[in-house]
């Protein structure tokens, strides 16, 4: 193996369907599957052994189940990057899965270049969100955020209401001021579901350099990962639904 490859564990109760997996990503020059394994408590084990880069993870599995799995993973030091693999597009596992943090999903229905791509696309320290997952995660995080909002109503009173939504604005205001012009072009690009090779091609600038600003921008944000970055962009006007 060679530096550039990418070393990939698979995790799958299914022995076919580990197989399968394995002789998609294996047809690809530059990457390498180091592993399997068939449960969540088998994937923690084997990524002490094998330390890959990515983890394709199934959900439903005896055992400890892929969501589970996926927060100990995440929690890992220095942690692989996961994706999700899934038979059903289940908005419940979608958003347990990227709020465990887990760098992309993809159903299995998919096809072999998709699955090529998103193990790429996630080895490279990019979240794999689609226009369509990012839709999703804009309105189950505004409805959420709006029952918050009305329950702290109903605690707190009207005037205090008020006055935490003021104080939450101007803070956000503050954060957005302190990005640079092409700080925000790039979180706008990130709202939109691009990944940094598509960004880097968008502003006609390297892939490295549109990584450093996508740090940059969730550091200042006070953000923890690109999908928080995306909610925020729409929660205060940086991104438009639609745009």
């Amino acid at each position: 193996m060679t530096d550039a490859e990418i070393r990939v564990l698979l995790v799958d109760d299914q022995d076919l369907l580990r197989s399968g997996i394995r002789i998609i990503l294996e047809s690809e020059p530059g990457i390498v599957v180091v592993g399997e394994a068939r449960d969540g408590h088998g994937a923690l084990e084997r990524i002490r052994q094998v330390s890959p880069d990515v983890v394709c993870l199934d959900v439903q599995m005896p055992g400890m189940d892929g969501l589970t799995a996926t927060r100990l993973i995440t929690a890992l030091e220095p942690p692989p990057a996961v994706l999700v693999l899934t038979t059903f597009d289940r908005d419940d596992y979608l958003f347990e899965a990227l709020e465990g943090g887990a760098s992309g999903f993809l159903l299995k229905n998919s096809t072999p270049e998709q699955l090529v791509d998103a193990v790429q696309v996630v080895a490279r320290g990019d979240a794999l969100l689609s226009p369509d997952v990012t839709r999703r995660v804009i309105e189950r995080f505004a409805q959420r955020d709006a029952g918050a909002r009305s329950a702290a109503a109903s605690a707190a009173g009207s005037d205090a209401a008020v006055a935490a939504a003021a104080a939450s604005s101007a803070a956000a205001a503050a954060k957005v001021s302190d990005l640079t012009a092409r700080e925000r072009d790039v979180l706008g690009y990130v709202a939109r579901g691009m990944s940094n090779a598509e960004i880097a091609s968008e502003l006609f600038l390297g892939e490295a350099t549109v990584k450093t600003h996508v740090s940059k921008v969730l550091q200042k944000l006070g953000v923890r990962d690109r999908i928080q970055a995306v909610v925020f962009a729409y929660e205060h006007g940086i991104a438009v639904p639609g745009a």
